[in-house]
């Protein structure tokens, strides 16, 4: 009888111990998903100041400012509900704006475009990869609650479930190559 007993309760006690190894890993991977938000917010904020100072700057021709400048507000001043495509917006107008290679060009040409196209090339390319970073985070955290012991025990507690960050983030590529 107190060998039975022992036994549940090294049984219990690992299961205790497994789930309380998953909580703990399902926590860090949050930490990690809200890490890797906060590094793409601030990619994106830093895309879309750039983005707004050249606009502002005189260098481009005045629709390609307005298009530009408008886009990068938008995007700055958008809520979380509609940042996707505020910022979607913004890849659309940087790909208008700098399609042609002689847009680029034009800013290289002008005092301080050379370190602002710099500038530019290097925001839009890390957009991408932050992105990514996030989305294959919230892909680990989605994974790991979609288990059976997470939801039957409620690992993930009253944390949010995770989404996917998903925009258009193609960069121009005539400023991209140019720069580059």
């Amino acid at each position: 009888m107190t060998a039975t007993l022992i036994w549940i309760v090294v049984a219990l006690l690992a299961i205790g111990v497994y789930l309380s190894w998953t909580a703990g890993r399902l926590d860090r991977l949050h930490v990690r998903m809200d890490a890797a938000r906060a590094a793409l917010d601030a990619q994106l904020l830093r895309r879309a100041s750039v983005a707004q100072e050249l606009a502002t700057s005189g260098v481009l021709d005045p629709a390609a400012s307005i298009v530009l400048y408008e886009a990068a507000h938008a995007a700055r001043q958008a809520e979380e509900e509609q940042r996707e495509v505020a910022e979607s917006e913004l890849s659309q107008a940087l790909r208008a704006v700098f399609g042609d290679p002689g847009q680029v060009e034009a800013v290289r040409a002008a005092p301080g475009g050379e370190e602002a196209a710099r500038e530019l090339a290097e925001a839009v390319r890390r957009v991408p990869m932050a992105r990514r970073f996030h989305n294959d985070a919230v892909g680990a955290a989605r994974r790991l609650r979609e288990h059976r012991k997470v939801r039957w025990f409620r690992l993930a507690g009253h944390a949010p479930f995770p989404l996917a960050f998903e925009m258009d983030d193609e960069p121009p590529t005539a400023l991209v190559e140019r720069v580059s």
